[in-house]
């Protein structure tokens, strides 16, 4: 059995953490932080969890260390950076959902988040956590930078295009939708139902955070520095990414050749879903760990069309820290993830 603490266990995406890891049939739990709730069940805070999880505790890298094997840290950005390393330094297996080890260069980071990283060789270390495209690395690593939700949906719509050069990469525009629990459990005005409900608005337009993480990625594939137009937008549902990405083709390509294309790109990976016909819906993958994705050609302009969705919290959080879990410890990567969306 795989003895699991998830630090961080009160906030949305650690709370969705630990419901998949109830499905988990090789883990278990260890210690469950909140510093907000200590002494609770996390039952008490969502009453949908189960009564008999461990008792939320105040956080002890020791104790931690001690007896785990991997941590998860669902933590603020900035925090897992300031704890992660002593929980690295002892051994333990660490898959970081914040954006604090997602970078390669921490100079990207500190221009990005506005503060200095305080563990930058550990970001020679660290992984970045998208199954398909690093597989192998995963496999073999300690430290693992989850990705981000934006960055899960509009990365892997583009990198079959990307890789494959068929797009001019200085035409990339990503124009993305996130329920509201992408913001996170803290309550802050613009958050509120009357503000959100029955309205939709763009956000940290031309400085959101996930453009540089997007950038980072593509421009591996690319083989050559990426620089895109990256949009996000607020919807008022409670989950659920969708990204709309569009880019000028380099050659003549029809959909049902990228289609194609794709489908060989991605043949072997469980959770990825490509439509012959028909765009997704968030409705189409919400529940469920999969990315849906479905293309089209403007032929009249040269210019190919990608449409992904994910659960936000599943894939681009908790499910995909899972499958990341399930590779470092050489299980089915599949292991306790869902692939049937709830549709309803």
């Amino acid at each position: 059995m795989i003895r699991v603490s998830i630090l961080g266990a009160t906030g949305y995406a650690g709370a969705e953490l630990a419901r998949l890891l109830c499905m988990h049939k090789e883990i278990r739990f260890m210690h469950l932080i909140s510093r907000s709730f200590a002494g609770k069940r996390l039952s008490e805070v969502y009453p949908g969890l189960d009564e008999s999880l461990p008792v939320l505790e105040a956080l002890d890298a020791d104790t931690i260390a001690a007896d785990s094997d991997v941590a998860f840290t669902s933590l603020p950005h900035g925090a897992s950076k300031e704890v992660i390393p002593a929980l690295y330094a002892k051994g333990l297996k660490v898959i970081d959902l914040s954006g604090d080890f997602r970078y390669d260069d921490a100079d990207v980071y500190a221009k990005w988040y506005g503060e200095e990283h305080s563990a930058p060789e550990l970001l020679k270390e660290s992984v970045y956590g998208l199954p398909e495209l690093h597989k192998d690395a995963i496999k073999s690593a300690k430290l693992v930078g989850n990705p981000g939700c934006y960055t899960t949906c509009s990365i892997l719509a583009l990198a079959p295009l990307v890789k494959n050069r068929l797009i001019d990469v200085s035409t990339i525009v990503i124009d993305a939708k996130s329920g509201t629990s992408g913001a996170g459990r803290e309550p802050s005005q613009p958050l509120h139902f009357c503000e959100v409900n029955e309205s939709v608005k763009a956000y940290k337009v031309a400085a959101h955070r996930h453009t540089s993480e997007i950038e980072q990625e593509l421009s591996k594939l690319n083989g050559g520095e990426i620089m895109l137009s990256f949009t996000p937008h607020l919807l008022p549902v409670n989950r659920g990414i969708l990204a709309t990405s569009y880019a000028k083709l380099a050659k003549k390509a029809s959909a049902s050749e990228l289609i194609a294309l794709y489908k060989s790109f991605y043949a072997n990976e469980p959770f990825v879903k490509i439509y012959e016909s028909g765009l997704p819906e968030l409705k189409h993958v919400n529940g469920s760990n999969n990315i849906a994705i479905g293309l089209a050609v403007d032929e009249r302009l040269g210019r190919v069309i990608a449409v992904s969705c994910i659960d936000n919290l599943i894939k681009g959080a908790g499910g995909q820290a899972i499958q990341n879990m399930n590779l470092m410890f050489g299980l089915d990567e599949a292991e306790g993830l869902p692939k049937a969306a709830w549709y309803l």
